[in-house]
Formats: C-alpha cells, sequence, structure tokens
C-alpha cells in the first residue's frame, strides 16, 4: 500500500454501526485532565467556559507511509481523520460565529499531532490522549490496531465542562463538521 494518500477516501468504506458504547456521555461531567495540546499549553476540557466542539478520532495518517495495519479501512470508521480534521479546519470560522470552540483529540503522542497540525494548517488545538487518561475517566470508545489502543471516531459539544450533545459513530467523517455547524446554528446558546 505504500503511497497512501490519507486524504482520500475508498467509495466502499464500511458504515460504522452504534454499538451504544457513547450512551454514557450526554449530560456527563468531563474530569480534570490536562492534555498537551499543539498550541504549547495544556488544555483541562472541563474548564472551558462556554461551547466546545471536541472531536475525536483514531489517527491522522501521513502521505506516503501505509496505514497502520493492512486491512485499515475495513475497519468501521477507523478510516477518515486526515479528511475530517480538514472539515474541520475548513468550517473553523463558522463554528467559531456560532459560538463554539474546536479542539481535536486523538491517542497519537503529541509530536503526531504537532506534524499534522502542521502539514494541514489546523488552526485550533490537537490534544494528545497518548496515556489514555481522557479516554479512561469518560471511558469513551476504542479499539485497537496494530498493537494500539485508538479512540472511535465521535464527537461532543461541550458546554461549560458537561457534554451537551453527542454524535457517534460519526460517518460519514468529511462532512461531519458540516453537521456539527447545522446543529451549532440550530441550536443556540
Amino acid at each position: 500500500m505504500s503511497g497512501h494518500d490519507p486524504t482520500v477516501l475508498p467509495d466502499d468504506l464500511p458504515r460504522p454501526v452504534d454499538d451504544g458504547a457513547a450512551d454514557h456521555l450526554p449530560g456527563r461531567r468531563l474530569p480534570q485532565v490536562r492534555l498537551p495540546a499543539t498550541s504549547g499549553e495544556p488544555v483541562d476540557l472541563s474548564a472551558l467556559p462556554g461551547r466546545t466542539v471536541v472531536y475525536a478520532y483514531p489517527r491522522t495518517g501521513r502521505p506516503g507511509q501505509d496505514p497502520l495495519v493492512a486491512d485499515w479501512d475495513e475497519i468501521p470508521g477507523a478510516r477518515g481523520c486526515t479528511p475530517e480534521t480538514c472539515s474541520f479546519r475548513d468550517h473553523h470560522a463558522e463554528l467559531a460565529a456560532a459560538g463554539a470552540r474546536v479542539v481535536g483529540v486523538s491517542t497519537q503522542t503529541l509530536d503526531d499531532q504537532r506534524e499534522a497540525a502542521t502539514r494541514l494548517r489546523v488552526p485550533y488545538p490537537l490534544l494528545s490522549d497518548a496515556d489514555l487518561r481522557l479516554a479512561r475517566a469518560l471511558d469513551l470508545p476504542t479499539f485497537e490496531a496494530g498493537g494500539q489502543v485508538l479512540l472511535r471516531r465521535l464527537t461532543l459539544v461541550v458546554r461549560d465542562g458537561a457534554v451537551e450533545h453527542v454524535w457517534y459513530p460519526v460517518f460519514p467523517p468529511e462532512s461531519h463538521a458540516q453537521e456539527v455547524l447545522w446543529w451549532l446554528q440550530a441550536n443556540p446558546r
């Protein structure tokens, strides 16, 4: 699979199903967990005032590098992190105008997050939950691939430290930011 392009999604990606793994999240208060961020300062999502869109994703790929595992495209919900991140980037100003800051989070290292943020010109922080502190404290849905624990794709709207709305599973990933924007516009603060 050399020459892999993470920005291009195959037409036949399997659709993830709602297995109930995020049913416990609406209304839940976020734990006080400081995560390393590409912005340089650790971020505690529980302490952010107002609305924050927190989109969780397995991992961004790098152009020219093979996926984590050979059957990456067959894992429902695994593929699409780069297009999703680019979509949130492209809708960033509109999401801010709708009253929400944006952060992305994965279990990738901060170095991996920095590389993606720089390469993709991401104007908001990407957070590293490489030690799974947030994932475990919130009991976020995860899966294993290539010996790594990865977050399943989901999005939270957090309002003053509590989960206001959840999208899970997220599909298709490349148009999800628009879906979040529409929800924010239909549900003003």
